[in-house]
């Protein structure tokens, strides 16, 4: 069945893509702007992942899928390609602009009990984002209930 979504790439990837496009594009900006230890406004990555996740669920339930399960797994699929992009771009980042010592100017407002190494900060990060990943699935699931059936 042929809709308006359809295309050579899975609907997962490319949602994803659109939120790893949307994190890295402020991440840059709030480099431009010297906002990047501004702890807060890295807060806002969760617009992101809001878009990216509603913009799966719009797509399945435009292709007729309304079953609970599959919604739930395609969203959780999309966000996840989204953070794991984000994390492995932010590393190669990380380890362009020095590594470690970069790291550090990053992590001021984080709670570590030393100085974090660029893998020990991604692995916190992941953590974060998969959080981020069921909580914002989650929420959108649970708003869209009637839109899906359970069985």
């Amino acid at each position: 069945m042929k809709t308006a979504y359809s295309s050579t790439v899975p609907k997962e990837l490319s949602s994803g893509l659109i939120i790893f496009a949307g994190v890295a594009l402020f991440f840059l900006l709030m480099e431009f702007l010297n906002l990047s230890h501004v702890f807060y406004l890295r807060l806002l990555n969760v617009f992101f992942i809001f878009y990216g996740v509603n913009r799966i669920l719009n797509i399945n339930l435009a292709q007729g899928q309304n079953n609970f399960l599959f919604n739930a797994v395609s969203a959780m699929i999309t966000s996840f390609i989204g953070v794991v992009l984000s994390l492995a771009a932010l590393m190669i980042y990380s380890y362009a602009r020095g590594g470690d010592h970069y790291v550090e100017s990053l992590s001021q407002t984080f709670m570590f009990g030393a100085e974090p190494s660029v893998p020990i900060y991604i692995l916190c990060l992941l953590f974060e984002g998969s959080a981020s990943c069921i909580v914002v699935t989650l929420v959108l699931m649970l708003c869209r209930n009637s839109s899906f059936r359970a069985d």
